[in-house]
């Protein structure tokens, strides 16, 4: 009688332990899934910030920060371009050209210019991407057109010892020594108490996946670019395939920055042609924008032609593939080179 006993607790504890052996694997087998799905979620998860827009932040509805650059002989090197999310070339009189850089208001830049000074034409880009305008002087017809557009702007000629700083260290005439940074022009946008959101959107349409031309129809090589504006300003790029980005000459130099030294270099060029007339018989040069007109498009090594339209002076210009499709921008600075109709383009 007591073996058989035995036998039952032996059986019993035997059937204990193979249930305790089930429920372990059970436990082990759902801890796999477990680390599975949680190893799934972390490289969802890192794929997706990889995918991330980066060089502008799709959710802020803060207003950007445009400053009036020099681009004179003499006013070179430049400083702070590369924090600037696009940057427009206009030609001004005299066959010389200005640039307008465009900042997140998040922007963090120590030294800013030379800034020099307004012209009318630049407030259309100003004001299609609503921004608060940064600038040391003006034409007549600017500073009429700044007054009666009600612009939101910070200008040197006014607040040169507040919101600005000159650089006597420079061997350059004083007009092209001004600077400023980005401490100073936010500090003047809380002082000014300008609005400092927009519902404007970007400009822009960017996205995080690169940009292939290639297989787009009429899409041609662009490992070089040269853009003429006229016998005094001529820019070039040179594509840099390692890197996916274009490297920036000025007048046949390198176009390097005065602060590190390192040459300037762009994700994108939009380039395109208008009329540019005198201005009311100055020798002010007057843009023909507002309209449409063909232009190119350059990312990753390829061009493509694309259209583009501008139905109003603060309406934001449309920038769309020939089949009328916006076009995707790639993650990065672009260059927006608006150059005369008796220019030139040269892409190879």
């Amino acid at each position: 009688m007591k073996k058989k006993i035995l036998l039952v607790l032996l059986l019993l504890l035997l059937c204990c332990g193979c249930g305790k052996n089930e429920t372990n694997k059970k436990e082990q087998s759902n801890n796999k899934k477990e680390d599975v799905q949680i190893k799934e979620e972390l490289k969802n998860n890192e794929e997706t910030k990889q995918k991330k827009v980066t060089i502008v932040d799709l959710d802020s509805n803060k207003r950007p920060i445009a400053v009036m650059i020099n681009t004179h002989k003499q006013a070179r090197p430049q400083a702070g371009l590369s924090d600037a999310i696009i940057v427009y070339e206009l030609m001004v009189e005299g066959g010389i050209t200005r640039m307008m850089a465009l900042y997140n208001q998040d922007f963090e830049e120590k030294k800013i210019g030379s800034i020099r000074s307004s012209r009318h034409n630049y407030l259309d880009y100003v004001l299609e991407n609503d921004a608060i305008y940064v600038h040391w002087g003006g034409s007549d017809v600017a500073y009429d057109h700044i007054k009666n557009l009600k612009l939101d702007h910070i200008d040197g000629m006014v607040y040169g010892n507040k919101y600005f700083t000159t650089d006597s260290s420079l061997k350059r005439s004083k007009e092209h020594t001004r600077f400023s940074s980005s401490d100073l022009i936010k500090k003047a946008i809380a002082d000014k108490k300008f609005r400092t959101t927009t519902d404007k959107g970007y400009l822009l349409n960017y996205t995080a996946e690169e940009v292939d031309l290639s297989k787009k129809e009429d899409a041609k090589v662009a490992n070089n670019v040269t853009i003429k504006y006229s016998s005094y300003q001529t820019v070039a790029y040179e594509y840099n395939a390692l890197e996916k980005v274009y490297y920036r000459s000025m007048s046949g130099k390198k176009h390097d920055d005065l602060v590190t030294g390192e040459q300037y270099h762009f994700k994108n060029i939009i380039a395109y042609d208008v009329q540019y007339d005198s201005y009311e018989g100055t020798k002010l040069r007057d843009l023909k924008n507002i309209g449409s007109g063909t232009g190119v498009y350059i990312t990753n090594g390829y061009s493509i032609p694309i259209k583009w339209t501008k139905d109003s002076r603060a309406g934001q210009t449309k920038y769309a593939y020939m089949d009328g499709t916006e076009i995707d921008v790639s993650d990065g600075n672009t260059f927006i080179q608006i150059y005369p109709k008796d220019g030139k383009l040269t892409i190879n």
